[in-house]
């Protein structure tokens, strides 16, 4: 078994985090799975020292990232003996999602608990943006089932905005659902769940989170807020006046070309060619 030393020392980039396995699930049904899509190099399901049972969650390293982003794209949420797997990037290498996350989380309530999984919450709520991670349903840890509320984040609050307005009160599965952001996490432990009505509790897409999402996709594209890349051209002149533009001094003179020579006596000056002089009149 491959120690977390060798794990993290893989090429991570090209490593996909494997969650939500059925205990049955071995390192061969692995590695026979995500051949389908790419190369694998190697496969590692962390598994406890007393029972050799694997903990829910493993990862799989390709010989190329392309590979894995396929493989994130192909085999995330596909059931595996009967639950739906969640293919990401490795979370040794999380950073870069870390920093996609801008606030745009959304409280998806009153779910079927028999028709509505998370394959379809991606299948729905993808439609509207970029999710920068798979759905997640709030299950029961004895028996699995389904809370009847999930979540789904997105990268921007106009992926997460047009998603209220497309899906709330909505039917999916059966049902009516509701779609809201979600509570901020500190001011949930703080006092009640997501699905409370405590005044404490503040949601997502608040006024400065939107702020801060502006800015940090502003800094990304190397601009800033209130700062304009492109200014007009305001000096239209080169003479002074009230529009305050510089004086641009005119542009210096050709350098003079050389006289032309005078043509040879008996030369036609444009062929060079020698004629001779006409013939007398006749008298």
């Amino acid at each position: 078994m491959a120690s977390l030393a060798q794990v993290e020392h893989r090429n991570q980039d090209a490593t996909c985090y494997v969650g939500n396995l059925d205990p049955q699930c071995t390192d061969q049904l692995l590695v026979e799975l995500f051949s389908q899509v790419g190369r694998v190099q190697s496969v590692h399901m962390p598994k406890d020292k007393m029972t050799q049972q694997h903990n829910g969650y493993g990862f799989v390293e390709f010989l190329d990232v392309l590979d894995a982003d396929y493989a994130m794209t192909v085999l995330n949420m596909v059931k595996l003996y009967g639950r739906p797997i969640r293919v990401s990037k490795s979370s040794l290498n999380s950073k870069a999602d870390q920093s996609r996350d801008v606030g745009a989380n959304l409280f998806i309530g009153s779910l079927d608990p028999i028709d509505v999984d998370e394959s379809l919450l991606y299948d729905t709520f993808s439609a509207f943006g970029t999710l920068i991670r798979a759905p997640k349903i709030a299950r029961e840890e004895d028996t699995d089932e389904s809370k009847g509320y999930g979540f789904v984040s997105y990268d921007s609050f106009e992926a997460s905005d047009m998603a209220i307005d497309c899906m709330h009160n909505q039917f999916l599965g059966n049902r009516q659902i509701a779609v809201q952001y979600a509570f901020k996490r500190d001011t949930v432990e703080g006092g009640g769940d997501q699905t409370g009505k405590h005044s404490q509790q503040e949601r997502h897409g608040s006024r400065a989170e939107r702020m801060l999402a502006a800015q940090r996709q502003a800094q990304l594209k190397g601009t800033s807020i209130g700062i304009t890349s492109f200014k007009p051209n305001t000096q239209f002149a080169a003479g002074g006046g009230s529009g305050g533009g510089a004086n641009i001094p005119p542009p210096p003179p050709l350098p003079s070309m050389p006289p032309v020579p005078p043509p040879l006596p008996g030369l036609n000056p444009t062929s060079g060619i020698s004629i001779p002089p006409p013939p007398p009149p006749p008298p």
